[in-house]
């Protein structure tokens, strides 16, 4: 692709995909392509299958943001030098790995643009409801992390005016000096996120298998709005989903994790098996044992946040092949490999309990409640009053190395390091090979214009 890396329809459109190439090699029409229900629903599951990249949610939404994030918890002692860039702030404009989470996310976008332009073909009224609402929530969050990442968080500066990156919401199946796109506003990219998720919410079931509904879209929206401090919205949608009766807690925080199949706490998670799926968490976190890589190891600094009787503080392991430390979130032993949540129930008590804290309100039920829903399976003792700073640490601790840390300091204004919580280095830059492709795009402050 000579533009804004839109590429492959999906696997039964385009047989093979030349990013430097206008055209395809080898392709089909877009009519043709996309010409039944039974080829609507196989372009669904081709974004299914991109969405689970190791680029994306198979990994890098979570590892890559946690390491930008990082003052001292962790340590990259891997060979890659991108990531090695991303923990030492000093991200280049040709790093590899945030130029995939760019391109490969805009890849998979068009994807589900081309099912949401394909609506007409599903005869069912409520199968056209289920695709259109899982082809918007796979759009919603794509954007939604796009944004976060290379735009400034929400609370820095004007949302109005900072720029985030460049929508499209219509296929892209040629490239023309039209499609050479300036990047849109924060404000712009969260309100279309706002808009495909909402719909979304109500056009899905409430069980769907593995695959999206009405919950998982409802917990996506929770976290749009905590990140603009909407705390009202955020408490009701969390509340949603833990109203809904097919989502609990695990009875332990080890049970949580490494699972080969879907659990009751898991709300949306990549499915992973021997033929499909990615769990680049496990790669770079894991012993070489384990399947991975050893690329990370736990500092003293994170393991000495946690109590003394905190389950979550014992789950850690000695690599017996190099003597440091590793979580045992992303120790996947299994021949299938384990399931990667994205979503899990946990966070929804967290959001909650935060998001009624500040708005001085009891959405659902009183934030003491729900921390201590947290407290209590991690072995603590149940405490009877809690303050935002509570819940901040909960989440901290339980949700570390799950991809939330930045946008939690950042969303909350604190800094990482002596870096302030809208520091340009904390924001990815636009990858070089966009800037050479796209003249009318912008370069982010702190690194080489376009």
């Amino acid at each position: 692709m000579k533009k804004l890396v839109l590429a492959c329809l999906a696997p039964l459109l385009f047989v093979g995909c030349d990013f430097l190439e206008a055209e395809p090699k080898q392709s089909i029409s877009s009519d043709q392509a996309l010409s039944t229900e039974q080829n609507v629903r196989a372009a669904l599951n081709g974004a299914y299958n991109d969405l689970s990249d190791a680029d994306l949610y198979g990994g890098q939404y979570m590892m890559s943001p946690d390491l930008l994030a990082d003052d001292g918890d962790v340590q990259w002692v891997g060979t890659f030098a991108s990531p090695a860039e991303i923990i030492r702030k000093n991200i280049q404009t040709n790093n590899g790995f945030v130029e995939t989470q760019w391109t490969d996310a805009y890849e998979t976008i068009n994807v589900a643009n081309n099912v949401l332009s394909a609506l007409d073909r599903i005869e069912d009224p409520e199968e056209r409801d289920r695709i259109e609402g899982e082809a918007r929530v796979i759009r919603a969050a794509l954007y939604f992390e796009l944004a976060r990442l290379f735009g400034q968080p929400w609370n820095a500066g004007d949302p109005a005016s900072n720029p985030a990156v460049p929508l499209v919401l219509e296929p892209t199946r040629s490239i023309t000096e039209d499609d050479n796109l300036t990047r849109n506003t924060v404000q712009e990219v969260y309100n279309q996120v706002l808009t495909d998720l909402t719909t979304a919410r109500d056009l899905l079931p409430a069980n769907n298998g593995t695959s999206i509904d009405t919950y998982v879209a409802s917990a996506f929206l929770s976290r749009v709005y905590l990140m603009q401090e909407d705390y009202p919205n955020a408490a009701s949608s969390a509340d949603r989903v833990l109203q809904a009766e097919q989502f609990q807690l695990a009875p332990t925080f080890a049970g949580a994790f490494n699972n080969v199949e879907d659990i009751p706490e898991y709300i949306f998670a990549i499915q992973i098996s021997s033929q499909d799926g990615a769990n680049d968490l496990n790669t770079f976190y894991a012993s070489s044992t384990d399947g991975g890589r050893g690329d990370i190891n736990i500092q003293s600094q994170h393991l000495n946040r946690y109590a003394d009787a905190d389950a979550r503080g014992d789950f850690f392991y000695v690599d017996s092949g190099t003597g440091d430390t590793r979580t045992q979130k992303w120790q996947d032993d299994e021949a299938d490999g384990a399931n990667l949540p994205v979503l899990r129930l946990a966070e929804m008590y967290l959001t909650r309990a935060e998001a009624n804290l500040r708005a001085g309100s009891t959405v659902g039920a009183p934030p003491v409640d729900d921390v201590n829903a947290i407290r209590t399976r991690a072995g603590l003792d149940p405490v009877s009053t809690v303050t935002v700073e509570d819940v901040l640490r909960q989440r901290r601790l339980e949700l570390a190395f799950e991809g939330n840390l930045l946008h939690d300091l950042k969303r909350t204004g604190r800094s990482v390091g002596t870096l302030s919580f809208d520091a340009e280095e904390l924001v990815y830059p636009v990858p070089q090979r966009e800037c050479d492709a796209n003249p009318e795009i912008t370069q982010n402050s702190g690194y080489t214009d376009c």
